[in-house]
């Protein structure tokens, strides 16, 4: 059972908890981007209980594997035992059974846990590692209540297609499913805090802002250093750990990842969303099966995602960058190429305008990312909810002009928050500018959409608002970055 060293994940650690107290066998799927934690978590919270693990080997050959598993098998048996290489997986998995009904490993009380680490990459071309899975799970694994199978994977996409909705042999053969997620906020606070690091709640969005959720960033976080500083080490340093991560990443996880790379690049310069036509135009992608399946990898790993916009139907379905550090990759280090800038450059950037437009899409991304914060903040959490964005484009006939909103929260109180999302060194002013701004899209929205609802207008800022008249007249919620903290 778990070590006590897991940060959050409560809802896995459950399901987990339910594989080791049930009284048949388990087979279950973790999937989720590269550095999230899979195998930290199966590791940590199974601890004494693995039995057997093999881990695949990025662009190892059928005969390196296998050699791999015969490694992995000897450590397994102990006292210095060393297998012979299987000439097959069918021969390999007779091996692992036969490793299995031992006595010394039958009289052990409880599950056992066999683990299967980065599946995909041990299905090699023409291997059969998929079949022998299947017949090892079908023939034997299934058959013993005191075995929990599992198996991880960073290309989400494959684990889906070929384990989650197998066709063949493993069809309906899954008792349960995890997709890990990065940390939210409050996870990713309580994460620096063991590592001790002590920062400022915005400086801690300052830096998901860059990273994510993803633990293997945060865990590179040094103590007594603010998040610029951080930021400086890792991202424009020349040894930087993410200065080349993005090209390492995305060949890891995606075979053909140019055309990966080419569609987050282009919704990096797309920040409120495209639809599928205008994505795969400027991606320079045709349309067809591999442009569908390219979307589904990017989605799948968690980089992007559809969203339909409030009122639309699914034809009018848009896609948006989400991955953070995919985002900071485009707009920040891809111009830099090879060449290394001076020390200090984020720093000396704290205050550029360019520095601030990037801020403020982040900003509103974590929120967008953490809406069901804002709905407890707001008092709503236990409300029957729709969210998403809205737009509408110029209508020259009528005179009314366009309008988006990035998030807006449907209620079925007959209540409708537009959500305005304003990142800021301190409290934000409302100046008369942005005061007209805001009534046009509020009339707008009332125009093109005939609402009878009540429609309030909610500021989520990082500091609150300055009170002022235009405060007073428009705004009838006030949120800052503490709410996406609390749970």
């Amino acid at each position: 059972m778990s070590t006590g060293k897991i940060i959050g994940r409560e809802i896995e650690q459950r399901i987990l908890q339910q594989a080791v107290f049930s009284k048949t066998a388990e087979f279950i799927a973790i999937y989720g981007r590269r550095r999230v934690g899979k195998t930290f978590l199966v590791k940590e919270f199974f601890a004494h209980q693995i039995c057997f693990e093999l881990i695949g080997v990025h662009h190892a050959s059928f005969s390196q594997q296998l050699n791999n598993f015969a490694v992995s098998l000897g450590k397994a048996i102990g006292k210095g035992f060393q297998t012979q290489r299987p000439a097959s997986w069918q021969e390999a998995f007779l091996q692992l059974e036969q490793y299995l009904e031992a006595p010394e490993q039958k009289k052990k009380p409880g599950k056992k846990v066999i683990f299967f680490d980065e599946l995909p990459w041990l299905n090699t071309v023409r291997s059969n590692f998929i079949q022998g899975l299947e017949h090892f799970w079908n023939s034997y694994a299934s058959g013993r209540n005191d075995l929990i199978l599992v198996v991880c994977g960073s290309a989400a996409s494959w684990m889906i297609q070929q384990i989650v909705r197998a066709k063949g042999g493993l069809h309906n053969r899954l008792t349960r499913q995890i997709r890990l997620m990065p940390f939210s906020l409050e996870e990713t606070e309580t994460f620096l805090r063991s590592i001790e690091v002590s920062l400022t709640r915005v400086q801690m969005a300052e830096l998901y802002m860059v990273m994510g959720g993803i633990p293997f960033y945060l865990m590179q976080v040094e103590p007594g250093l603010s998040a610029s500083q951080t930021i400086d080490a890792l991202c424009f340093s020349g040894q930087g750990l993410l200065r080349r991560e993005f090209d390492t990443l995305f060949s890891s996880l995606f075979d053909e990842s140019h055309r990966h790379r080419t569609v987050v690049e282009t919704l990096a310069k797309k920040r409120s969303g495209i639809s599928r036509n205008d994505l795969l135009s400027l991606s320079g992608i045709p349309s067809g099966g591999t442009a569908s399946l390219t979307i589904e990898e990017l989605e799948e790993s968690g980089f992007i995602e559809s969203r339909i916009p409030w009122g639309k139907k699914s034809y009018d379905l848009i896609y948006r960058l989400t991955d953070e550090f995919s985002l900071f990759h485009f707009t920040w280090i891809s111009e830099l190429g090879k060449k290394n800038p001076d020390a200090g450059y984020w720093l000396s950037r704290q205050n550029s305008p360019r520095r601030r437009t990037w801020s403020g899409y982040a900003f509103e991304n974590i929120i967008i990312k953490h809406v069901a914060r804002i709905k407890s903040a707001l008092g709503i959490a236990v409300i029957e909810t729709t969210d998403g964005p809205w737009y509408s484009r110029p209508n020259k006939e009528s005179g009314i002009p366009g309008a988006q909103i990035d998030l807006l929260i449907d209620r079925r109180d007959a209540t409708i928050n537009i959500c305005e999302m304003k990142f800021a060194d301190g409290p934000f002013t409302i100046d008369a500018k942005y005061a007209g701004e805001l009534r046009s899209k509020i009339d707008v929205f009332k125009k093109n959409t005939g609402t009878r609802k009540n429609v309030f207008l909610t500021m989520i800022t990082t500091f609150g608002l300055t009170e002022n008249d235009y405060f007073r007249e428009l705004v009838q919620q006030s949120l800052t970055l503490e709410a996406l903290f609390k749970s």
